[in-house]
């Protein structure tokens, strides 16, 4: 075999050898920027959890010190001017709060003040308990949680919001009612009815200068619950109430009103 074929299969080789050589450093250098990847992708996710796992603890910490400051329970010695308990007793603690029995619910003046507002506020929202008593929002669920719990309290859904009435006080339907009726436009509406049984869709969007469209959407609202009926004639639509209602929207009405 001549020289220089000898330098051509050597050569040929060598070429061979550095392109196999390329594709397992490139294969090497994706692996290891896949393992980068989802190194960076693991801690984000811890720090994460980890940010909002003390998030939580914060608040339940803060909630913590402040029914610990008002209660005359054992509790209150652990108040943070005083003594502060290391932060994995925390939750124990609380889980005692929530767990007491309805006899003790009460051993606290915030917790009381809530009871008392909602008794005398039936239907209130969340944000309004806070606005009205000055709590803060972890303050105001852990005691309203408490409450909850003791089955002193019971809410409904009205929208995204929830509405608290005190317990066995009302039936399903007379919350739904006082749901209806804690909105400005649709008590006013039921009020007006109630005042004249019926009554045209243009005098009720002219006494209450309420849109046409206001008035429509308003009124399929109530048909759908159920507490009035619609007439037509020709272009004049007539609404009147369900008389099956009457006496207890007027019962509820008067009571929204004195609240």
């Amino acid at each position: 075999m001549s020289p220089i074929s000898v330098n051509g299969i050597i050569v040929h080789s060598l070429t061979n050898t550095v392109k196999n050589q390329s594709k397992i450093i490139f294969c090497g250098d994706a692996a290891q920027l896949k393992l980068n990847r989802s190194l960076v992708a693991f801690f984000l996710i811890l720090v994460i959890a980890v940010s909002f796992a003390m998030l939580i603890q914060r608040e339940k910490s803060a909630a913590f010190s402040a029914t610990a400051s008002r209660s005359t329970s054992p509790l209150a010695i652990f108040d943070s001017t005083t003594y502060k308990l290391p932060t994995f007793f925390t939750p124990f603690i609380l889980d005692v709060n929530v767990a007491e029995r309805p006899a003790s619910v009460f051993n606290n003046s915030t917790r009381v003040e809530i009871y008392d507002f909602i008794k005398a506020n039936p239907g209130v929202q969340f944000r309004g308990i806070c606005n009205q008593l000055g709590l803060s929002i972890g303050l105001a669920e852990f005691h309203l949680g408490v409450l909850k719990k003791a089955g002193l309290i019971s809410f409904i859904r009205d929208g995204r919001y929830k509405r608290f009435f005190e317990t066995k006080k009302f039936s399903q339907k007379e919350m739904e009612l006082i749901s209806l009726l804690r909105h400005d436009t649709t008590r006013s509406i039921l009020k007006t009815m109630l005042e004249g049984k019926q009554i045209t869709h243009g005098e009720l969007s002219y006494q209450l200068s309420i849109t046409s469209q206001g008035v429509t959407w308003q009124m399929n609202r109530l048909k759908k619950d159920g507490l009035i009926q619609e007439s037509k004639d020709g272009m004049k639509v007539t609404y009147s109430l369900e008389e099956a209602y009457v006496p207890m929207l007027t019962e509820l009405a008067n009571l929204i009103e004195q609240a």
